[in-house]
């Protein structure tokens, strides 16, 4: 039994998201941080950063970072076929667009939405947010470039894929379809597989 620690909202939707598809046997425990319960000794013996998702493995071993739980997820249930076989030139593109989008969207959400933290000067949170903005932009627009097909990678569907709906779920769709017609076309896609739509009405995207 895998246990996924989430919030609404937060980066746990794309493992939730996984779990759900690969018929992984789960339950997922609502941190509400609004509350400080991310702050609670229980919970940084979990993860030290305090920050969810964090998935407990079934022998109780901790994994942090949403993209390393899909790539653990994948490789663990390889009948599912949510990542290229490992070693082929096809996994490392699938590996290189999850980091890809851990180390730049991400981590560019979070700019936007916590400006204050990555800023020591009081009044300088607009200006991280507008830096921000354009560097989404950016990586966003390295995506539209390279995506060709229905998928991220391949003809068929995988972790690199959840991943980008998840992050994409985060955008103003206008501004995606003004932008990004191919992501904003991607997302719709899998907003339409029953797990993932059933995850996005639950954190009401």
């Amino acid at each position: 039994m895998y246990r996924l620690y989430g919030r609404i909202g937060s980066g746990s939707a794309a493992v939730e998201a996984a779990l759900a598809i690969i018929s992984a046997p789960h339950e997922i425990i609502w941190i509400d941080t609004s509350a400080g319960e991310h702050l609670t000794e229980a919970f940084t013996a979990i993860n030290p950063r305090r920050q969810v998702p964090a998935l407990i493995l079934p022998d109780g071993s901790v994994m942090t970072e949403s993209a390393a739980m899909l790539l653990h997820l994948a490789d663990a249930f390889p009948e599912a076929g949510l990542a290229p076989k490992p070693g082929t030139s096809a996994r490392a593109a699938h590996d290189r667009w999850l980091i890809f989008m851990a180390v730049n969207i991400y981590e560019g959400e979070l700019r936007m939405a916590y400006a204050d933290r990555y800023t020591t000067d009081p009044d300088g949170a607009d200006a991280v947010q507008a830096a921000a903005e354009d560097y989404l932009s950016a990586q966003y627009a390295i995506i539209e470039t390279e995506m060709t097909g229905d998928y991220l990678v391949g003809n068929s569907l995988s972790m690199a894929d959840l991943y980008l709906w998840m992050v994409a779920s985060w955008r103003d769709p206008q501004q995606m379809n003004a932008e990004t017609p191919c992501v904003a076309a991607h997302s719709r896609r899998l907003r339409a597989i029953p797990q993932v739509q059933a995850i996005a009405e639950r954190h009401g995207v």
